[in-house]
């Protein structure tokens, strides 16, 4: 990880660790990933820099303040953001509004599952802003995956001790792990549509 990065969360602690976290979530590019801010910040807590209650409740409100300012973007003013888009961008109101039906009718697994991926967490918030899924539904979402993608991260670092720059490595075999799954739960899906239509018989 970048010496800067390491010597500013060593210096300024939990504010550090909001910041960077923060301005990640809005979309501000970062060339730390958070999950190696956050695997730093668990190393500092094994060596007793800084404690770990403090850490997860750092990047907690951060990522959870930072995804819910785009959400809320995306869900006020989308459709006037889509409709100054590029005419190069294949996404139209008619398909946004399909979308969003299958979202409603128990689409909400892509929301969690995109969440807790690495790599793409940052655009889930844009995209259930889009489809207009509602705060009461989304913001339980982004609080709880927060948690969870904090801690996990924060508690890999820590017990990973000295050895915690390796979490690149650990992220990017995880990423596979997670477009594997989507891949065969897309195939599932992509079945299960067909057998409502009658065009494959039922599997047993």
């Amino acid at each position: 990880m970048n010496a800067e990065v390491i010597e500013f969360i060593a210096n300024y602690g939990y504010f550090a660790l909001f910041l960077l976290i923060f301005s990640q979530e809005i979309g501000i590019p970062n060339p730390i990933p958070n999950e190696l801010v956050l695997g730093y910040a668990g190393y500092l807590c094994s060596q007793g820099t800084l404690k770990l209650p403090l850490v997860i409740t750092a990047a907690v409100s951060a990522d959870f303040l930072g995804t819910n300012i785009l959400y809320f973007i995306f869900y006020f003013f989308g459709k006037q953001i889509l409709k100054r888009k590029p005419k190069w961008l294949p996404i139209s109101e008619k398909a946004i509004n399909r979308a969003s039906q299958r979202v409603t009718k128990g689409g909400l697994w892509a929301i969690w599952l995109g969440r807790i991926s690495p790599f793409i967490r940052g655009y889930t918030s844009i995209i259930a802003g889009i489809l207009q899924i509602k705060p009461q539904k989304f913001l339980p979402i982004a609080l709880i995956s927060a948690l969870i993608w904090s801690g996990v991260c924060v508690s890999i670092g820590k017990l990973m001790g000295n050895n915690w720059s390796k979490l690149g490595v650990f992220f990017t075999n995880f990423k596979y792990l997670i477009l594997t799954a989507i891949v065969f739960l897309g195939c599932y899906l992509i079945i299960k549509f067909y057998q409502k239509s009658k065009k494959f018989p039922p599997i047993k």
